[in-house]
């Protein structure tokens, strides 16, 4: 099938390489916009596109002892900030249809959680709006179930949908990335993404908490350029080490240049 391509801001997602990078759970306005200034800055760097991603509320914690974040008011007023002193697009997610009336006049790209996947009026409204919609692939779901998830997006008349690779669970505790489902999924004609700092979580894992082991994200990454990914998805942290949020996967400042280097030299061979 053909691909879907359609405009981001300056970027033609489909026919050129884009990253979506930022925050896991918003903690804070510094935070937030420390983190979007360094990828702006490095991006530009390495002439490499750029979303931004901030969640405001990280609803599908597995304890109600875990940070979620501050909210959608004080989410998205952050979030705006990024979009309005930066110029960089703006992705975040949503966990109902009521948040996308107010999501929607903020961000350029909407996000399905990968839990959420499957939640038929969810992708329906959010692709009404006529934003791209980022749908990420369950960690139950097989790659092959995600062309009857992208024909909702498609039944309300919105082809401007991206589906996330993220792993797949494998038993208790762990996620595998089958590098077949990026082919599987480009006959959809969606954009296709590679999330490369959550495929490598370990959930649950930490007795109550999600652990990860981002000591894989280079070489999982390298093998998702190889077959072909639009774009890669990753999240970073001023200090990963006090992180409330994917703690063990999310990136510092460091090891996403370390990577970016990687990306940008592999893009030009």
């Amino acid at each position: 099938m053909k691909k879907n391509t359609f405009k981001i801001g300056k970027l033609y997602a489909g026919k050129e390489f884009f990253l979506i990078a930022g925050v896991c759970a918003i903690e804070s306005e510094n935070q937030v916009l420390k983190t979007a200034s360094f990828l702006k800055k490095i991006c530009k760097y390495y002439r490499i596109p750029l979303i931004f991603k901030a969640s405001f509320d990280k609803a599908n914690r597995l304890s109600i002892n875990s940070y979620r974040g501050p909210g959608i008011k004080k989410g998205l007023e952050i979030i705006k900030k990024v979009k309005e002193k930066l110029g960089i697009p703006v992705l975040t997610d949503i966990h109902c249809t009521q948040h996308i009336d107010r999501v929607k006049s903020v961000v350029d790209i909407i996000q399905i959680p990968a839990f959420l996947s499957r939640q038929t009026d969810l992708v329906v409204e959010a692709a009404k709006t006529n934003l791209p919609v980022n749908i990420k692939k369950g960690q139950f779901l097989s790659p092959y179930d995600m062309k009857f998830i992208a024909e909702k997006a498609f039944s309300a008349g919105n082809k401007k949908v991206m589906l996330t690779e993220r792993g797949t669970s494998f038993g208790y505790g762990n996620l595998v990335v089958d590098f077949r489902s990026f082919d599987i999924m480009k006959e959809t004609g969606c954009v296709i993404v590679f999330d490369a700092t959550h495929s490598l979580q370990k959930p649950g894992a930490g007795g109550g908490k999600t652990t990860g082991e981002k000591k894989f994200a280079l070489s999982l990454i390298k093998a998702a350029l190889a077959v072909g990914v639009d774009a890669i998805y990753m999240e970073v942290h001023p200090k990963p080490q006090v992180a409330k949020s994917d703690r063990g996967s999310v990136l510092s400042f460091k090891e996403f240049e370390k990577i970016l280097k990687v990306i940008s030299y592999e893009k030009k061979t």
